[in-house]
């Protein structure tokens, strides 16, 4: 084959190879995140110094279980394992990262292995304290709550489709339906407001239920304020014998304290005295039948 005709074939674009993933510690060791950390934002970071700033950005994307040592950092950033060893002290000294060792225990061995927490959310040390006692629970992520009124916006094309609304249309309406629920109206009394009588087509779905929670606002209702009325006896905690409270010192009443009684049991005095601690004690120690005990008044 002629020379020229190597020359002329086309030469391949240089395509550059992919960055090889970062690689893994050994089981057991390597990056583990801290637990109760805020949701990532672009400015987790922004307190830092650009380097350190650029590092601790590349550790929180990391899985779980990689490789975070100085030497390992080296072969995937643009720093050296001196500048890094620096880098990481700071992130530290920050309160975004912490290093120790772990004590791992089985039925064979006791075994110290190193662990590198890593937290986007900055902490201080009373926390990282606490996180090596074991005393921070682990909180689990928590939905964003809507209120009463957001969540009845959202579900008003379930009711009526053309009324189906957006995120943000409900949340500009958001306080004009919880206005109605001040008032005192109900999800049933909002919903045949709102869609009642729709015209066809509706060409303006916030449009028309904003119109209509203006024009169809309900009066305020002024509902008279309801009495409760809240039945209490008290007993001595010796003998049971319902009693006033004034009677009841300490929890035990008259006869049970020493005192003689005056006069017999009635519907607010005690028991008599003679033969109270006796008759009780027998029952706590199970020698008689309960039925020997004082009858309550009004009980057979």
């Amino acid at each position: 084959m002629a020379v020229g005709q190597l020359s002329a074939a086309p030469c391949a674009p240089h395509v550059p190879l992919p960055a090889p993933p970062h690689p893994m510690a050994n089981p057991g060791y390597g990056k583990r995140s801290a637990p109760g950390q805020h949701p990532r934002t672009d400015g987790d970071f922004a307190h830092l110094p650009a380097r350190e700033a650029s590092i601790a950005a590349y550790l929180d994307r990391l899985p779980e279980g990689s490789d975070i040592s100085v030497k390992t950092l080296a072969k995937h950033l643009p720093y050296g394992q001196c500048a890094l060893r620096t880098a990481l002290n700071r992130l530290q000294d920050a309160g975004h990262l912490r290093r120790g060792s772990e004590c791992v225990a089985n039925d064979e061995v006791l075994l110290w292995v190193t662990r590198t927490f890593f937290s986007r959310t900055a902490r201080d040390d009373d926390w990282w304290a606490a996180f090596t006692r074991g005393d921070v629970p682990v909180e689990q992520p928590r939905r964003p709550t809507r209120s009463r009124a957001f969540a009845l916006l959202a579900a008003l094309g379930r009711t009526a489709p053309t009324l189906t609304l957006s995120a943000a249309d409900c949340a500009a309406l958001e306080p004009q339906v919880g206005e109605w629920f001040e008032r005192g109206a109900t999800e049933a009394e909002l919903l045949h407001a709102l869609t009642d009588g729709l015209p066809t087509p509706v060409h303006h779905a916030a449009a028309l239920v904003r119109r209509r929670l203006a024009d169809k606002m309900p009066p305020e209702r002024f509902a008279p304020p309801q009495q409760r009325t809240v039945l209490r006896t008290l007993e001595c905690s010796e003998c049971r014998s319902p009693g006033s409270a004034e009677a009841l010192i300490g929890g035990r009443c008259g006869p049970c304290r020493g005192e003689s009684a005056a006069a017999p049991a009635g519907p607010s005095g005690a028991v008599p005295a003679d033969g109270v601690r006796n008759r009780m004690n027998d029952v706590r120690a199970g020698l008689v039948r309960r039925s020997v005990r004082p009858g309550r008044p009004g009980r057979s």
